[in-house]
């Protein structure tokens, strides 16, 4: 199936299937800035199975022609097939597919796409780790705040194999910033990390200074697990 005809076929039946009513409390959600069909997660999520089982998965420019028309779309939804398509194809994609998605991370961004796509970055990074340092120390000097948030959480499932130096790195790079979304990822990552290595992320917070928001939310798991010892 051509992509134009795949996106069609997506549209149609997401619009279709949608419900006026869910679609006017999604877009109270994210601030009326995108138009929904009313799909909650487990709709849309089945009907992309079903169009992904009907009509497969498209590949190389395919792909990529699909993923920008959903992402041309008005709809919220189709961002979101859009990100669960690339999603499964994304292992058999080579280290340049990073570059198609630093595109997506600057359209239509917002964090519910962003941060998804800071998942898949991630695992992308993980297949091709020699891209991690070049590729985020760009999007680390431009002044795209959603790509800086990327950097921050993109290692939020690596655990162990954090590198907790870049990390850190660009939590500092970033410490003086008064968006909500940078300094809430900063605490997004300790706190992920401090599940790892706990220490570590009281001696960073100890040491740097950090707003008040990073603070908290980096220290929340480990104050949990204190008050659950106690």
């Amino acid at each position: 199936m051509q992509p134009e005809s795949y996106f069609s076929h997506v549209r149609d039946t997401f619009r279709e299937k949608g419900d006026p009513e869910i679609a006017q409390m999604q877009m109270w959600y994210l601030r009326h800035q995108f138009d929904f069909f009313g799909l909650k997660m487990p709709r849309w999520m089945a009907l992309t199975r079903e169009i992904h089982r009907q009509s497969g998965l498209p590949q190389g420019e395919d792909l990529k022609t699909l993923v920008r028309l959903c992402f041309s779309d008005d709809h919220r939804e189709m961002q979101y097939f859009a990100l669960e398509t690339v999603q499964k194809a994304l292992a058999g994609q080579d280290p340049d597919f990073i570059y198609f998605l630093e595109e997506l991370i600057t359209t239509k961004s917002w964090w519910d796409t962003v941060d998804w796509i800071a998942k898949l970055a991630g695992m992308h990074f993980r297949r091709f780790p020699a891209l991690i340092q070049p590729v985020t120390e760009v999007w680390m000097a431009t002044d795209n705040i959603w790509l800086q948030r990327v950097c921050l959480i993109f290692q939020l499932m690596y655990r162990e194999k954090t590198d907790k130096a870049l990390m850190f790195a660009y939590i500092r790079k970033l410490s003086g910033s008064k968006e909500f979304f940078i300094q809430k990822a900063a605490g997004w990552a300790l706190r992920q990390y401090s599940k790892t290595d706990p220490e570590a992320v009281v001696d960073f917070v100890q040491n740097n200074r950090l707003a008040p928001l990073s603070k908290r939310e980096a220290l929340r798991w480990i104050k949990q697990q204190e008050s659950k010892g106690k």
